[in-house]
């Protein structure tokens, strides 16, 4: 498991190229037949990436004693995205098949976790989020019709983008954790601009859908001392609250965004003018 902790405003102006990375960018989400864990002191989420082959992928009991808990999700849930083929996730003997782009939400209190390929040549790839939950509330799996869907921008401003919220108050409860997918069309290459911050929540993208010779340039920092880091395909960037979160890609991408922190208003935010960017 990979643990970051927490970073001050003031400290991040002094991070170079290098320091930056080290501290904010996920550079590998997804490992063929495992599963990764990086957990963050920012709100104390876990994210990472679960890929299984022909075998299943097995949370261990044995993870619960790095959280000084008797198994991973006695004190957390847990919500996840599939950008990969069709497959299933038993929980404590319940299955739920989930479909590419599909989302499945755990509850508070499963002890069994297993994660599985429906074919080891097309696996799917479960992207999840964590977040310390205080109620338990039912596991659901949401398929792309009902999640809530919106299409905002226009191409003058490269920012034509559908965005499906699979899990929000809305469409399920949830503690903390709320997930959902935008998609740039064709010739959009801006995300979340004008761009904004949101001091109750901290928020992580992942990236996806790039070719090999394509990059986002994730925009990040307080407005007035922003930097960016450059992120390939499949990649995470993590966001403190004080962060602007935004990103130009070389051509079209799609991203996934999760929060955790104090609410699950998604339009709580405090929006930045591009004129009082630095």
């Amino acid at each position: 498991m990979d643990i970051r902790q927490s970073i001050h405003s003031e400290h991040a102006k002094t991070l170079d190229t290098a320091g930056l990375r080290r501290e904010f960018l996920i550079p590998e989400v997804f490992r063929p037949g495992e599963f990764t864990m990086t957990y963050s002191h920012i709100d104390r989420i876990v994210v990472g990436g679960i890929m299984p082959l022909a075998a299943p992928v097995v949370l261990p009991a044995s993870l619960g004693k790095t959280y000084g808990v008797d198994f991973f999700l006695q004190r957390r849930e847990m919500g996840m995205i599939n950008i990969g083929g069709p497959g299933w996730v038993q929980a404590d003997g319940e299955t739920f098949e989930v479909d590419s782009e599909e989302a499945l939400y755990l509850g508070q209190g499963i002890r069994e976790l297993s994660f599985h390929s429906a074919d080891a040549a097309n696996p799917a790839k479960f992207y999840y989020n964590s977040a310390p939950a205080h109620a338990r509330f039912p596991s659901r799996r949401v398929r792309r019709d009902e999640a809530v869907c919106v299409t905002l921008g226009d191409a003058a401003s490269a920012n034509r983008r559908t965005i499906r919220k699979f899990i929000i108050p809305d469409v399920l409860p949830t503690c903390q954790v709320t997930m959902g997918m935008t998609r740039l069309e064709e010739g959009s290459l801006w995300n979340t601009m004008p761009c904004h911050t949101h001091d109750r929540r901290m928020e992580v993208y992942l990236y996806f859908g790039m070719d090999a010779d394509t990059a986002v340039f994730h925009m990040m920092g307080q407005p007035q001392e922003t930097r960016h880091i450059v992120v390939r395909n499949e990649q995470a960037v993590i966001s403190p609250s004080w962060s602007i979160h935004s990103g130009v890609g070389t051509r079209a991408y799609t991203f996934i965004w999760g929060m955790v922190g104090e609410n699950q208003v998604f339009d709580d935010m405090d929006h930045v003018k591009v004129a009082d960017l630095r």
